[in-house]
């Protein structure tokens, strides 16, 4: 493969990876320490394509190695910024402020098995954890969830 060739596979790569680990990453740690976190485990992916390209949970894996690197950039508590309705006319303007107060496995459970739609299996091969502790973060964090904005599950 020429090296125009991996440069668009791998660019390729980033447009599809780089939203859903930028999510996940920022539940984890806050919009700012995820952001950095996400560039660097992108650059990790590109130093390390060849090996990377060819994993069957490459987001996972790079979670990890953004959770690795976000401590250099960690700080206090993780704060989301307020959002307004019209920002984000599908999402409860409750939501951020509800998962602030999530305990971070928990905030990263919900994120990753909900919004990224990872499977428990990659969830857990990316946080370092057995599946049971992630459906038990997952299942807390989703009753929280539902208390703090008065809904229910439907059963």
């Amino acid at each position: 493969m020429t090296q125009a060739e991996v440069e668009r596979e791998f660019a390729v790569f980033v447009e599809a990876v780089e939203p859903r680990l930028l999510r996940a990453l920022a539940a984890a740690y806050g919009p700012e320490v995820g952001r950095d976190a996400t560039q660097d485990a992108l650059a990790y992916a590109w130093e390390h394509w060849p090996a990377v390209s060819e994993l069957s949970s490459p987001v996972g894996y790079l979670f990890r190695v953004g959770q690795s690197q976000s401590r250099k950039y960690r700080r206090r508590s993780v704060r989301f910024p307020a959002t307004s309705p019209a920002e984000l006319p599908d999402i409860d303007p409750r939501l951020p402020a509800a998962l602030g107060r999530l305990s971070r496995m928990q905030r990263v459970a919900v994120v990753l098995l909900y919004v990224e739609e990872l499977s428990e299996r990659e969830t857990a091969e990316a946080l370092g954890l057995s599946r049971a502790t992630v459906r038990k973060h997952a299942e807390r964090g989703l009753a929280k969830l539902q208390r703090a904005l008065g809904v229910s599950d439907g059963t």
